[in-house]
């Protein structure tokens, strides 16, 4: 099965060694194509330094971290110690951090997550885990950062620490400003810090505003560092790490002076790097097609000029004289370019009849095709190609939109009250399939960190499931089109998962293979900050896999979408579908039936604007970019990518 996380291609250099690639970059970084082959990577130095220690009759001291980059990692290690009988009784744990205030049995303390993760499953002892106690009083909590200071030393200090980089530049949660010689403190939760953290909370109010962390001083005590960022969110601060100066504003830059420490990479963290971002300014490259066209885009916006005004100076001036020796001339490069984009362009998403389709996105023929949108939550099909979506329905095409989650997580316990409040004062033919009064009753009284009851949950999925219907008959498709899976893998009642199973695999195919189409669309967003569209993603691709050998599937075409975070690079476009005035405010008037999901939006990620708004901005400056590259000028466009599974 191909992962979400191997779309990236990699780079390839013209006799470039390795200082050559890697000249830009201070830090020593190791770059995978996904967290889950990194963390065995990470996982088995842990296990060979605690097999080592053993040998000699030594304890092994580990700084453990928590959050998403870890869970893959102690994954492998409970695995290892289950499977293969790696014994953690020589092991010392301290933990980076916990929030502040917080107790043991929160579910979102760390204290938690530790055991939840790995010390429940391996035979550590109980005294020898050490985890920084979010319910010591402030009074005393000097003295108890003093003392934790001690415990490690007395340990013989931390043999290996594991890190994760927070947006801010944080290891630990030691925050912009955070003092190269800080130890063990109390410390107030950078703004960022805790946007992130709030979709674990349920919403940035329940976000602790303090914390306390080991110091930077403590972490650069450490024999062995290993940090690893995954996802396209860590890029940008990966590279002001590895690349940038000193500062306390980035502390994690501070490692940089560290005699033995390693950055491990998924590719999506390492896109911004230079020998990946603009690997023209490394080295002589080979220039690959995608290669060319993200060299030239990129020229276009450094120059400030259209494709067809390049000129041979603009191109040696920014490393790409080989590349200008290799074409020939500006000229015959700008208008191979310029082609490409031009072609990428078109207002028949799903072809364009009884024409020549050799230069078009997608086939002339059949006509009239079959065409599944899957949408992983119950709004990312109009927020995300609303536009594209109705043009599909106006041209004939037989269009169903598969929605493969309930979303019931995504809505305030505030608008399911009111619902239930509603029904229950008007009981109506559907309302006896769930007890409104105990709905009320339980959400009045529901305690902190409580996982919704199973009616809760079914109502605030009809909520989500009734605001589809009204945005798809708003768009003109009929309600036997509209189709919901309600993948098992999503139903915990909380932010955290199960992970992708056989089940919510079988569940895809099966709609696939009902249909037959000619066309998937898919959420190729990877930036999700709970991560549904990833699961959502391979579970697609999965199913595609399999169904591979059937026939109808040698005519069946799979493209990708971005989400309300990102969009596609545009060297990265394959398929651009224009949108007139008209069809933006039809497109934003699908996305505001989705009234659960207007003005409290729980998990909405770094952006604090609502989707509708996102989704009109990033279409218009996709738009503007095919302006600015002296294309056609439109309202809005929306992209898409082929992707061959």
């Amino acid at each position: 099965m191909k992962s979400a996380l191997e779309i990236k291609p990699d780079i390839s250099y013209k006799s470039a060694g390795k200082f050559e690639e890697t000249r830009f970059e201070k830090i020593h970084n190791e770059i995978f194509k996904n967290s889950a082959e990194a963390s065995l990577i990470v996982a088995h130095e842990i296990a060979q330094l605690i097999r080592s220690k053993q040998e000699k009759g030594k304890s092994c001291v580990l700084g453990l971290a928590t959050g998403s980059s870890p869970i893959k990692v102690y994954e492998e290690l409970v695995r290892m110690h289950r499977e293969e009988g790696l014994s953690f009784s020589n092991v010392i744990t301290f933990n980076l951090d916990e929030y502040y205030p917080m107790t043991k049995e929160n579910n979102q303390s760390y204290h938690y997550f530790m055991h939840q993760h790995l010390f429940n499953h391996i035979d550590i002892k109980p005294e020898n885990v050490n985890i920084p106690d979010g319910t010591v009083s402030i009074e005393e909590l000097n003295q108890y950062c003093i003392d934790y200071e001690m415990n490690i030393k007395s340990a013989g200090g931390l043999d290996f620490q594991l890190l994760g980089i927070g947006r801010t530049g944080h290891v630990g949660f030691n925050e912009p400003g955070s003092h190269i010689n800080s130890g063990t403190r109390i410390i107030t939760l950078d703004h960022i810090t805790r946007v992130d953290a709030s979709s674990d909370f349920n919403g940035i109010d329940n976000v602790p505003k303090r914390a306390i962390t080991m110091g930077v001083s403590t972490i650069m005590r450490s024999k062995r560092i290993v940090l690893m960022a995954w996802g396209q969110n860590k890029a940008d601060i990966v590279k002001r790490t590895v690349q940038g100066d000193i500062s306390s504003e980035v502390p994690a830059t501070f490692l940089q002076n560290h005699p033995n420490a390693t950055f491990v990479l998924d590719q999506s963290a390492a896109v911004e790097l230079t020998r990946f971002k603009t690997p023209w300014l490394v080295g002589e490259c080979i220039w690959t097609h995608e290669l060319k066209s993200k060299a030239i885009v990129w020229l276009c916006q450094k120059t400030k000029q259209s494709i067809l005004k390049l000129t041979d100076r603009d191109y040696n001036n920014n490393g790409m004289s080989d590349l200008l020796a290799q074409e020939g001339s500006a000229y015959d490069l700008n208008i191979n370019m310029f082609n490409v984009l031009q072609h990428t362009i078109t207002g028949w998403p799903g072809g364009k009849p009884n024409t020549d389709d050799s230069h078009r996105p997608e086939r002339a023929n059949p006509a009239k095709k079959r065409v599944i949108l899957f949408s992983p939550h119950p709004d990312d099909d109009v927020i995300s190609m609303g536009g594209t979506f109705s043009k599909l329905i106006k041209q004939g095409h037989d269009v169903h939109v598969v929605y493969q989650t309930s979303g019931n997580i995504a809505v305030t316990d505030d608008e399911a009250l009111k619902f239930a409040e509603v029904c229950s004062d008007f009981v109506g033919p559907d309302a006896t399939k769930i007890n409104f009064k105990s709905v009320i009753e339980f959400l009045n009284n529901k305690s902190e960190n409580q996982i919704d009851s199973l009616e809760v949950r079914k109502l605030k999925g009809l909520i989500r499931r009734r605001e589809s219907y009204a945005a798809t008959r708003y768009i003109g498709l009929k309600d036997e089109n509209t189709h919901f899976l309600d993948l098992p893998f999503y139903e915990t009642g909380q932010v955290k998962k199960n992970p992708l199973g056989p089940e919510d695999i079988a569940i895809v195919k099966d709609i696939i293979a009902k249909i037959k189409p000619h066309q998937v669309f898919a959420a190729g967003d990877l930036a999700d900050p709970h991560g549904t569209h990833e699961v959502c993603l391979n579970a697609i691709f999965a199913a595609m896999a399999a169904l591979k050998p059937e026939r109808y599937m040698d005519d069946c075409w799979l493209w990708l979408y971005r989400g309300a975070w990102h969009e596609w690079d545009i060297h990265e476009i394959d398929m651009a579908v224009p949108l007139s005035p008209s069809e933006v405010l039809l497109k934003r008037h699908a996305i505001l039936y989705h009234q659960s999901q207007k003005d409290r939006v729980m998990f909405q990620g770094n952006d604090s604007r609502e989707f509708w708004v996102r989704a009109e901005d990033r279409n218009k400056n996709t738009a503007i970019l095919y302006d600015e590259l002296g294309l056609a000028e439109y309202e809005a466009i929306e992209a898409f990518k082929r992707f061959d599974y």
